[in-house]
């Protein structure tokens, strides 16, 4: 009998080991699948794309601010 529960008893040990290193790989930010990895990725491109063209439009923005300054002309 004492066997018996020793076993059990080192067998929910190992279970409590286990979950608590694969709660510790998701809190380190482990995606746990490849779908999930592969979301990831595709939101991270999504992201730097909206950077560029926010980025592009700035620039553009400050082109056509540059454009449209007329400075008052020299007098000699």
């Amino acid at each position: 009998m004492k066997k018996f529960g020793a076993t059990i008893l080192l067998g929910l040990l190992s279970v409590g080991w286990s979950v608590q290193a694969t709660a510790q790989m998701r809190a380190n930010g482990m995606p746990e699948s490849r779908e999930a990895r592969k979301a990831a990725k595709k939101q991270q491109k999504a992201q730097k794309k909206y950077a560029k063209a926010q980025r592009k439009a700035e620039r553009k923005m400050l082109k056509t601010e540059r454009k449209g300054t007329n400075y008052p002309k020299q007098q000699f």
